[in-house]
C-alpha cells in the first residue's frame, strides 16, 4: 500500500502537487482549455462559411444590401450603420470588464460593481440587437421570386433601386387558397405557411408596371447584380418563376443563396447564445460581489476568471463581424 505525501509549502495550492502552470490557478487552466476548444469549433464554423462563400462567390448575398436597417428609421437604407452599433457595445462591455477585473486586484468592491453592472448592460443590449436583427432578416424587406432553380429573382426600377412586391403585385381577395394541413389532407402531411403572392399575381403586376424590372442574383464584372432587361425579365418570371418568398428562414432567402441563411442563422446564433449565457453568468458573478462574497475570500479571481470568457466571445464577434458584414 503506497502512501501520498503532501508537504506543507504544497499545502494549500489549488493544484494539489504545489506547482502552477504559468502560474495559474487549476480554475483559469480549465477556462483556457474551454476557450481554445471553443475556439476550434468557432474555427471549423467560419472555415466551412469561407469555403461555401467563395464556392458561390458570383451568386452571394452583398451584406451592405442586406443589412441595412436600424430601429426607429424604418425606410431609411443605412448600410452596416446598426452592426456596427451592436460591435461598439460589445467591445465597450469588453473594455468595462478589464476595468472590473482590475478593480478587483485592487480589492476595490465598489467599482468591481459597478463595472460588471455596465457589462451586463452591455451584453443585454447586444443580445436585444441581435433578436432585432433577426427578426429583420426573417421578416424580410421586399420580397422575391425563388425559381425551378433555386436561384432568386429581385425586382429593381429603371435606375437599379429595389422594389418590393407589395409595391406593385396586388393580392387577389377573392382567390381561394387554402393551406394544406393534417386536418384537411393526408394524416402525415403539413404545408408551410402560404407564400404572400400567388405567381399569376406576381405576372400580372409585372406586366401591368413597365417601369419594374428583374434583377437576379449573379453578381456581374462591375460588382452588383445582373439586371434584365424588360423583355428577358417577363420571359425569367413567367417561364422560371415558381413561388414568391418573403424575407429567409431555413428554406428560402428573398436576399440570395439559402446557404447564407443557414449559416447567418447558426453561426449568429451559436455565438449569440454565448453572450446570453455569458450574460446569465455575469449576474452570478455580480450578486457574489454584492453579497460580498468575493472580498470574504480576499480574491475576485471568479470575476477575472468570467472576464476571460467574456473578452473570447467579444474576439469571436470580430471575426463573425468580419466574416458576414464586411467580407
Amino acid at each position: 500500500m503506497s502512501t501520498t505525501v503532501v508537504n506543507a509549502e504544497a499545502e494549500g495550492k489549488t493544484w494539489a502537487g504545489g506547482n502552477q502552470p504559468l502560474k495559474a490557478s487549476y480554475g483559469k487552466m480549465m477556462m483556457w482549455f474551454f476557450i481554445v476548444s471553443d475556439a476550434l469549433t468557432f474555427s471549423g464554423f467560419l472555415a466551412a462559411y469561407g469555403f461555401s462563400r467563395f464556392k458561390f462567390i458570383k451568386e452571394w448575398p452583398i451584406a451592405d444590401e442586406v443589412f441595412t436597417h436600424v430601429p426607429f428609421l424604418h425606410g431609411q437604407e443605412l448600410p452596416m450603420i446598426y452592426v456596427a452599433f451592436m460591435t461598439f457595445i460589445l467591445i465597450m462591455s469588453s473594455v468595462t470588464m478589464v476595468l472590473a477585473v482590475d478593480a478587483g486586484h485592487h480589492m476595490n468592491k465598489a467599482k468591481v460593481t459597478f463595472y460588471m453592472f455596465l457589462t451586463i448592460i452591455g451584453g443585454l443590449i447586444f443580445v436585444g440587437s441581435q433578436a432585432w436583427e433577426w427578426g429583420t432578416f426573417i421578416k424580410g424587406d421586399f420580397g422575391a421570386v425563388q425559381t425551378k432553380g433555386g436561384n432568386i429573382l429581385q425586382f429593381v426600377d429603371t435606375e437599379g433601386h429595389r422594389v418590393a412586391l407589395r409595391d406593385f403585385v396586388v393580392a387577389d381577395e377573392h382567390a381561394d387558397r387554402t393551406q394544406h394541413g393534417r386536418d384537411n389532407g393526408l394524416w402525415f402531411v403539413s404545408e408551410g405557411s402560404l407564400p404572400p403572392y400567388t405567381m399569376e399575381e406576381v405576372i400580372h403586376g409585372l406586366e401591368a408596371n413597365e417601369n419594374v424590372l428583374v434583377r437576379t442574383q449573379f453578381i456581374n464584372e462591375e460588382g452588383h447584380k445582373t439586371i434584365l432587361s424588360r423583355e428577358e425579365s417577363l420571359r425569367q418570371i413567367k417561364e422560371n418563376g415558381k413561388v414568391a418568398v418573403e424575407g429567409a428562414n431555413l428554406h428560402v432567402n428573398e436576399y440570395g443563396s439559402p446557404l447564407f441563411a443557414d449559416f447567418f442563422f447558426f453561426i449568429t446564433g451559436f455565438h449569440g447564445f454565448h453572450v446570453f449565457s455569458g450574460v446569465v453568468i455575469n449576474i452570478i458573478i455580480f450578486f457574489n460581489v454584492v453579497l460580498g462574497t468575493y472580498e470574504r475570500r480576499k480574491s475576485y479571481e471568479m470575476v477575472e476568471k468570467v472576464g476571460l470568457y467574456w473578452h473570447f466571445v467579444d474576439l469571436v464577434w470580430v471575426f463573425v463581424f468580419t466574416f458576414f458584414y464586411l467580407v
